[in-house]
């Protein structure tokens, strides 16, 4: 409360009635440093994604379904919980009946953002220069001097020159002058390059402006640039300090047309622009360039899911078989997957937070163990693991849901129901214009037949050696990108029973042609417990995907198992 009660005496000074707290940084990326998780020092809330809005006398936390449970019990008690699916933040404030002035960093939301979530008829938005949150944090650090770092054209499939060719030639066709890229992973898929300003991907924080004549400015911390870079990119990237924007915008030439995106330009960048050039806002050509994976990108990301799959099995036959015998708990387990990464050279580190849940933990979607919620997993529990790595080079993402005792009925009917959508996904006979809605769709109808249902959506794109979220590819009720080749996807239906159990299973997909069709090719490797599975609900189709799934599982890993571990998954594939 002492935190809320120093925020609120700046909105005197602002003349304000409320400030918006989002979860990102200026770089819009899903994992934020504890120094910037301003969300977090004001709420308490650790999850990936939401809003707070505080005003004079309320406090409000805008999340999605996965996070509602789990804010309820992390969060400060003056806040009120909202699903913001159920209720956009814009509706909440238009209940107050009166005008309303809410201030906002501008450089934290586009402004498209800014309208679909918050502007109402009563609701004037209000740019605060100097962030707010800042004002009142007195232990922040920096961490600006971690250097970025280039990848070798050998494992990106393409040379950086060419892809700024590709981007220029999309640009001359439309007439644009200028590119301004905010997106970091669009950078570091178009420079080949990668750095460490995130915990679980190897992010490049900068921002950038592509000139259609194939040069680039780039927007950077120059302690993240060392010599080699810049001899590197020599004739080709400039550089200049965030703080020097406006003076470089001053100094081009006012006739030119820049493309900013509308997704993650921030209003701050938007109101420069906008002061003295003509612009179009759209979405950045890069997203969907970086979506398509080139050959090279397929083939290392598949050689991952091998090494991900021999961790992943290892781990699976070892809790099987101890959960009884010795004590594991939901952060024992987890550091014991890592240590069968770790074991593996080529492996740098999570994808994301892993998540290991036991029992009701389980049944939170997107729920973190900790020393207060850390359970002892026991012989009657359900445990469900979501992790993931990045490798070099790949990302992987897989969820697997396991028992150690026999299940009841209706615990197993509901297990199989999410097997029968994902055997759905994977096996889809794609159309020519198929996206993800359908998809979503085919995933979920085994469930609903019995009037079941996920908070969340089916699956999401994946990066290259990058996010483990990124689009503009995903599986969702809302998503209406066409599938192409070479992308990735996640396959994760799940049921989650609120203080009872959840349910999840996850494989990466990706697209590739066979006979001149689009059909979906498993990457992850792992086995899914048969344990949990009623066969009397699985049709002959299913049956055999499930076996032909198995020997694949098997073929690719059993060279890499001991013998107990080898008969084990193998008789998988019986």
């Amino acid at each position: 409360m002492k935190k809320i009660k120093k925020l609120r005496k700046f909105f005197k000074i602002y003349k304000l009635d409320g400030y918006i707290v989002p979860k990102n940084d200026e770089f819009f990326g899903e994992y934020v440093d504890k120094q910037n998780d301003r969300l977090n020092y004001i709420s308490s809330f650790s999850g990936s994604a939401g809003y707070a809005i505080i005003l004079k006398n309320k406090c409000y936390l805008f999340v999605d379904g996965r996070y509602t449970l789990q804010a309820k019990k992390e969060c400060d008690k003056n806040f009120k919980i909202i699903e913001i699916h159920k209720e956009k933040p814009l509706k909440t404030l238009g209940k107050i009946r009166k005008k309303l002035f809410i201030g906002f960093d501008p450089t934290l939301f586009s402004e498209a953002n800014l309208i679909n979530n918050f502007k109402s008829r009563n609701v004037n938005l209000v740019p605060i220069k100097k962030n707010l949150i800042d004002k009142i944090w007195p232990k922040k650090t920096t961490n600006s001097n971690k250097k970025f770092f280039i990848l070798n054209t050998k494992n990106t499939g393409k040379f950086f020159k060419k892809k700024i060719i590709f981007v220029c030639n999309v640009l001359k066709k439309r007439k644009i002058n200028k590119l301004l890229i905010t997106a970091p992973e669009n950078l570091a898929w178009l420079l080949n390059i990668r750095g460490k300003d995130s915990k679980y991907s190897p992010l490049p924080n900068c921002h950038a402006i592509l000139d259609s004549n194939r040069k680039i400015t780039l927007i950077v911390n120059k302690n993240k640039i060392n010599y080699k870079f810049k001899s590197y990119f020599k004739n080709i990237v400039s550089y200049i300090d965030p703080k020097s924007i406006h003076k470089c915008l001053e100094g081009l030439n006012k006739k030119e047309i820049f493309l900013i995106d509308k997704f993650s330009c921030s209003f701050f960048y938007k109101e420069l622009i906008k002061k003295k050039f003509k612009f179009y806002e759209a979405v950045d050509p890069i997203y969907i360039l970086k979506s398509k994976k080139n050959n090279v990108e397929i083939s290392n990301t598949i050689k991952s899911h091998i090494l991900d799959g021999v961790a992943l099995t290892k781990f699976i036959y070892w809790i099987k078989n101890n959960v009884n015998k010795i004590k594991i708990t939901e952060i024992s387990a987890e550091k014991k997957l890592e240590k069968f990464r770790k074991k593996n050279f080529k492996y740098k580190f999570p994808s994301f937070n892993t998540i290991s849940g036991s029992g009701p933990n389980a049944a939170i979607v997107h729920y973190r163990a900790n020393k207060n919620t850390n359970r002892h997993i026991k012989k009657n529990d359900i445990y469900l693991c979501d992790s993931g790595g990045q490798y070099h080079y790949g990302t992987t993402d897989v969820t697997r849901t396991l028992c150690f005792s026999k299940q009841p009925e209706n615990v197993k009917n509901i297990f199989t129901k999410v097997l029968k959508g994902h055997i759905g996904v994977a096996t889809y006979k794609f159309k020519k214009e198929t996206t993800g809605k359908e998809l979503d769709r085919v995933a979920r109808a085994p469930l609903k037949k019995i009037g079941l249902d996920y908070a969340h959506g089916t699956g999401h794109g994946v990066g290259y050696f990058l996010n483990v979220h990124e689009g503009p590819q995903s599986l969702s009720k809302q998503s209406q990108i066409k599938l192409d080749t070479g992308m990735i996807v996640s396959n994760e239906p799940g049921y989650y029973e609120t203080n009872k159990f959840g349910i999840r299973i996850e494989n990466l997909l990706y697209t590739k042609k066979n006979k001149n069709k689009l059909v979906f090719e498993n990457l992850t490797l792992a086995p899914i417990d048969k344990d949990l599975i009623n066969f009397k609900l699985l049709d002959n189709k299913e049956k055999k995907y499930l076996k032909t799934y198995h020997k694949k599982v098997f073929l690719a890993l059993h060279r890499f198992l001991n013998e107990k571990e080898k008969n084990w998954l193998k008789s998988f594939a019986n």
